[in-house]
């Protein structure tokens, strides 16, 4: 079975193509985890994709790449899958929300 990628690559187009609609890219990509594949000769060369999307994958690249924070995360998870929750409620009220 195939995992479900987070990010769509909802299209390839060529450089040239780009080029020609570099001004309309920002407004197709905007809000979504979408990237189009820039192709030469037919085979990828690049992705474009939002900023902010760029983004937050550099941000999972660091938290993936700090072995602190990824034993903190497979803590967390493991206390979710456990139970060890504690309710929005309680959590806004320590913090006077």
């Amino acid at each position: 079975m195939a995992s479900k990628s987070l990010f769509d690559l909802t299209d390839n187009i060529s450089i040239t193509e780009a080029r020609e609609l570099l001004t309309r890219l920002p407004q197709r990509l905007a809000g979504g985890n979408q990237a189009i594949a820039l192709t030469r000769r037919g085979k990828p060369v690049m992705a474009l994709m939002s900023w902010d999307l760029y983004q937050s994958i550099l941000e999972t690249l660091e938290i993936m790449g700090d072995p602190d924070l990824m034993s903190a995360l497979r803590q967390s998870i493991k206390e979710v899958g456990e139970g060890k929750v504690t309710p929005w409620e309680t959590v806004k009220a320590e913090l006077q929300l």
